[in-house]
């Protein structure tokens, strides 16, 4: 069977509440973001996944990831890597796109990057290294990040600009998987939250 790649985004942050860019900002997790994570690790304990036992996992180095990971069970797995970082969202660092919008009207992340910060070719490079490490595995493989590198990992994935990350949305502590359908990249599961229904 062709590699996966198992996309675990971390959990909820007063920031992500508000829905303000947290980029390099290491915004700590809110209890339910804790508990979030939490639920997550049951669920991956469970069937089918039993605990995902020799798979190769990384996180993004920010604490509201690799928090995220420890508290799922697979902290003592994981390597930390830069690749997994969030977004730079440089002079846009903490603000919502209402606060963004005010100041540069029709601004759309996925075309214009960010002052100060990372374009869309620097952040679709880094998913790139990504995809190519999860491709060249000889298993699944884990990944714990933020939601628009894990949204630009998803569109380069399945091939498309990374622009395409607009376009499918992703919760906090949510589970996703990369994966194949006809011998071409599929989104096997996208933003699933129901560990969190428990």
């Amino acid at each position: 069977m062709a590699p996966r790649i198992l996309l675990a985004r971390h959990g909820q942050t007063a920031w992500s509440q508000l829905g303000k860019h947290t980029g390099r900002t290491d915004v700590p997790l809110l209890e339910e973001g804790r508990l979030g994570a939490k639920l997550l690790g049951e669920r991956l304990a469970r069937d089918p996944w039993q605990g995902l036992p020799g798979l190769e996992v990384r996180t993004s180095p920010l604490a509201r990831a690799s928090e995220s990971c420890d508290l799922a069970g697979f902290g003592a797995r994981a390597e930390p890597w830069d690749a997994l970082l969030e977004w730079d969202y440089g002079d846009y660092e903490g603000m919502t796109p209402a606060q963004i919008q005010a100041i540069r009207p029709g601004w759309l992340i996925w075309r214009d990057g960010v002052p100060g910060g990372e374009s869309v070719a620097d952040v679709s490079a880094r998913a790139d290294e990504v995809v190519a490490w999860a491709r060249s595995a000889e298993r699944d493989v884990l990944v714990f990040a933020h939601g628009h590198i894990l949204r630009t990992l998803a569109a380069r994935w399945l091939g498309f600009e990374a622009s395409f990350g607009a376009r499918i949305r992703l919760e906090p502590t949510s589970l996703s998987v990369l994966g194949w359908a006809y011998g071409a990249p599929a989104l096997e599961r996208w933003n699933d939250t129901g560990h969190l229904d428990a």
